[in-house]
């Protein structure tokens, strides 16, 4: 990749990651599955298994919102839901090394040029190139924190 913002932008969402995978690790299939808050209306917050496949499928999201703004963009729908907390890790990977590929496409523009670039998503929100990652990066360290907290209790 030549342009460095999006190298490191890269590096941190791989590093914010890392702490889920290692959460996740440490699970069996049936602390993963758990029903963890009783009291939410949101299903991707249930338990660590719809956390993390939402996390996985925001993933691809925010990667196909930036693959849009190529010639050659397909919208890759990740619709799997991973039961075993392992497989849920690999399927974190492929999420990175698929948003890695689509910010490949990108790498030869400026910083500048990037910021050009308005993505409107489906959340009523725009953000630049930038911007969409750095809500990728939070959007892992929060629901890691949410799962921390659900490990508590």
């Amino acid at each position: 990749m030549k342009n460095r913002m999006l190298v490191a932008i890269m590096v941190e969402y791989r590093r914010a990651t890392v702490e889920l995978k290692n959460i996740t690790s440490n699970l069996n299939e049936d602390e993963f599955s758990k029903i963890r808050d009783l009291k939410t209306i949101d299903p991707d917050c249930k338990s660590i298994l719809t956390v993390v496949n939402h996390c996985i499928q925001c993933g691809y999201t925010y990667a196909n919102y930036i693959d849009a703004l190529t010639k050659d963009s397909t919208w890759l729908e990740y619709d799997k839901t991973n039961t075993n907390p392992l497989l849920a890790i690999e399927e974190l990977d492929k999420m990175l090394d698929y948003t890695e590929s689509i910010l490949e496409k990108i790498s030869h523009f400026t910083d500048k040029e990037l910021q050009q670039f308005q993505i409107k998503v489906r959340w009523q929100v725009t953000y630049d190139v930038e911007q969409l990652l750095e809500h990728a990066i939070v959007h892992v360290l929060r629901h890691r924190l949410q799962i921390e907290n659900f490990l508590k209790d």
